[in-house]
């Protein structure tokens, strides 16, 4: 059996900004439990969180990290999570599998940028929340006022459980207010001394504790019946009220501490084993097909993978969670996407970079195996005949674009597998083979995260490459009705080839051009083409001017000019076509002859139609302090950027605009350079739009310069 049953097996995640002292607490947290006999920091990079190379050397989390404590009887889950944007995916499959979150806030700093982002998917998740002021032994640390940061963003389920008595260089001492106790702590931290309160803070105590003590009962009609009877509740009424409001994210309770000097997490610590939700309290986890699965010792097995770890020569690790059943070795179980069967024959839970072998974990636990052959993230592994689909993770959108490829001629194909392996590992990363573009562009939240790719490739896969700008997937349309004719004739001994083809081009909008009027329609085609856009293709010939069997020749042809439109190479798109008329040869025309006529009159007709260059929109958000909001609108409208509206969003300022993908290049670093790091930006396509007509000339010049 587990050594660890499902009701003394308690994970949380560790969110917050990148700075907020996560590493430091989750080291704290093994110290405190007796894992490990002295705690690292993040200075001498010897932690046990932020253990590969790449993160000693920046000096901050990139990478989720796995560990656990033994706690007064309870194992503690700790994932560690990055606080930088780039990382968000880290931050999403953590809390995909967390029953809490621990929001660690700088006390320095208050409610954050990146935090706010990793809110949202807390709410989203609807994760049980704990909210801990960390630094609070900083010179600048503010205790009130990050308290009302936190419940301007978060709102009024904020509620404080601890505050302290004297923040800042000489911080040591914590006033409970669900135990209605002070702890003083020696100058080293560790265990505290417990005192009464002192005169000079009972009114204030005394004012939060009831404040307290309503948000608990107002929550839970059983508890306010008993709070109205008894005009109080004792403790371990506050704590089953808390976790039920925790559950229903009814109240986030507000913790303070500094990780570094080790005061304050122990308390923390016995809050999380003591109130804290199991996995059997949450709400059963959804299954794809709409239905639930309970976290239950007793069903069939199932478990979900929420990250994977590969490194060449090593092999993959999976990280897991059971959801319900118990997991022991060896044990044969199936991929529900795949269908394939995947034998687990070792089991680890994890520390760091550290494996510890066990031989079976019950439900709710988390922990990592090897050697699957074909199971990724977001998969579900079952008993056999158990058929059950978790739901997966929804990774966010990537924000930025990068053309990749290889530096030495030849090692394309070894990009492409190490691309793939660490796709797998980061979902948020994804690669296209643009066939349009002629590159290899990689998908992602931020530059940072492509800079940590590159030093994977090369260190870890060793392969040197270079990053690029990547081409613009601009598009090409038409303003005018034109028609025109093109004759094929080819002679060159034996067989010859002749086609000639009348047609008019018009360009084409939804709903609102109509079929030609001055023509017999034969035949029409209307093709949605994979690019966005349509083409609408009539057949008009009367009289047997053209045999029907060359029209798909001719509409062959024209799409291959819109494959590579006459203006920049790019894909054309709404254009309607009308073949009204044309000769042919008894002996010389073919398929061959009509497609390069078809081909030709389009080409020869679109640049007569005022041709017109679309470039892609996209929808760009930006949430930034009022104090740079300044310097970013400057930044915007250098790259014709159209201001759509401005609004204040908690303590920040959200703006949004519409700008032109060619000017997001780099964006994100430009944004991070003029708001100091305070300021994040999202965004999403919205549209084609006609590119300003000097940028046109510009392009088309270009084009004709690298095709000359």
């Amino acid at each position: 059996m587990a050594e660890f049953d499902l009701k003394h097996i308690k994970n949380i995640a560790l969110v917050g900004h990148s700075g907020s002292g996560k590493t430091t607490l989750a080291e704290t947290m093994l110290f405190e439990s007796g894992m490990i006999n002295r705690r690292g920091s993040i200075e001498e990079g010897n932690t046990v969180s932020d253990y590969t190379e790449i993160e000693k050397e920046r000096g901050n989390s990139l990478f989720s990290s796995v560990m656990h404590a033994n706690w007064r009887g309870f194992k503690i889950n700790i994932i560690d999570t990055p606080g930088l944007d780039d990382f968000v995916g880290e931050v999403v499959s953590a809390l995909r599998v967390a029953d809490t979150a621990v929001l660690v806030l700088n006390a320095q700093f208050g409610v954050e940028v990146s935090t706010e982002l990793q809110w949202e998917y807390i709410e989203n998740y609807k994760t049980p929340t704990i909210i801990a002021i960390n630094q609070l032994d900083t010179e600048k640390a503010d205790f009130d006022l990050t308290v009302d940061q936190s419940k301007e963003r978060f709102g009024n389920k904020v509620t404080v459980v601890q505050y302290p008595l004297n923040q800042g260089n000489d911080f040591d001492t914590i006033i409970d207010l669900l135990k209605m106790t002070m702890y003083k702590f020696p100058a080293e931290g560790g265990k505290p001394e417990k005192l009464p309160i002192p005169d000079s803070e009972r009114e204030r105590a005394d004012r939060l504790h009831n404040e307290l003590v309503e948000a608990i009962a107002e929550n839970d009609e059983g508890l306010m019946e008993l709070y109205f009877e008894k005009g109080e509740l004792d403790e371990d009424e506050m704590r089953k009220g808390l976790r039920s409001a925790m559950i229903n994210h009814d109240i986030f309770p507000l913790f303070c501490l500094s990780a570094k000097k080790n005061m304050g997490s122990g308390r923390l610590m016995g809050f999380i084993d003591n109130v804290a939700p199991s996995a059997n309290e949450m709400p059963p986890e959804k299954l794809k097909n709409g239905e639930e699965l309970p976290c239950d010792p007793n069903a069939k097995t199932a478990l979900f993978i929420f990250k994977t770890i590969s490194e060449p020569h090593l092999g993959e690790m999976s990280f897991y969670k059971v959801q319900s059943g118990i997991i022991s070795t060896p044990k044969d179980l199936e991929n529900s996407q795949t269908k394939s069967s995947e034998r687990i024959n070792q089991l680890f839970v994890m520390q760091g970079k550290t494996r510890e072998s066990v031989d079976s974990m019950d439900a709710g636990d988390i922990g990592a195996t090897v050697k699957l052959k074909n199971t990724h993230t977001n998969n579900t592994l079952h008993d056999k005949g158990f058929n059950v689909t978790i739901e997966p993770i929804a990774y966010p959108e990537p924000q930025i674009r990068m053309a990749i490829k290889p530096a030495r001629k030849g090692e394309e194909e070894k990009l492409a597998q190490a691309l793939h392996h660490l796709q797998d590992e980061d979902p948020t990363i994804r690669v296209e083979q643009s066939q349009e573009l002629k590159q290899t562009i990689v998908y992602g939240m931020g530059e940072l995260q492509f800079y940590i790719l590159k030093w994977k490739m090369e260190h870890l896969y060793h392969i040197q490459v270079e990053f690029e700008e990547p081409r613009i997937p601009y598009r090409e349309t038409i303003q005018k009705k034109v028609d025109t004719s093109y004759r094929h004739k080819k002679q060159s001994g034996g067989a010859g080839q002749f086609a000639e083809v009348h047609m008019r081009v018009e360009p084409y909008q939804e709903g609102v051009t109509p079929p030609p009027s001055d023509f017999t329609v034969r035949g029409k085609e209307e093709i949605d083409l994979p690019w966005g856009g349509k083409l609408v293709f009539y057949n008009c010939i009367v009289g047997g001017a053209i045999d029907n069997r060359f029209m798909p020749s001719i509409l062959k042809g024209v799409m291959e000019k819109m494959e590579e439109g006459p203006l920049t190479g790019s894909y054309v798109r709404d254009v309607q076509i009308s073949i009204y008329d044309g000769k042919m040869h008894p002996v010389d025309s073919n398929d061959a002859a009509f497609k390069t006529a078809g081909r030709m009159a389009f080409r020869n007709a679109f640049r007569e139609a005022n041709p017109k260059l679309l470039e892609p929109i996209y929808e760009v958000e930006v949430l930034t302090p009022e104090d740079v909001m300044g310097e970013v609108m400057s930044d915007l409208q250098t790259r014709r950027a159209l201001i759509m509206g401005m609004d204040a969003e908690g303590h920040y300022q959200k703006i949004t605009a519409r700008v032109p993908l060619s000017e997001l290049y780099k964006y994100s670093s430009a944004l991070r350079s003029v708001s100091q790091g305070r300021a994040r930006h999202t965004r999403k396509f919205v549209e084609y739009a006609p590119v300003p007509a000097e940028v046109q000339h510009k392009l088309i010049a270009e084009y004709e310069e690298s095709e000359a």
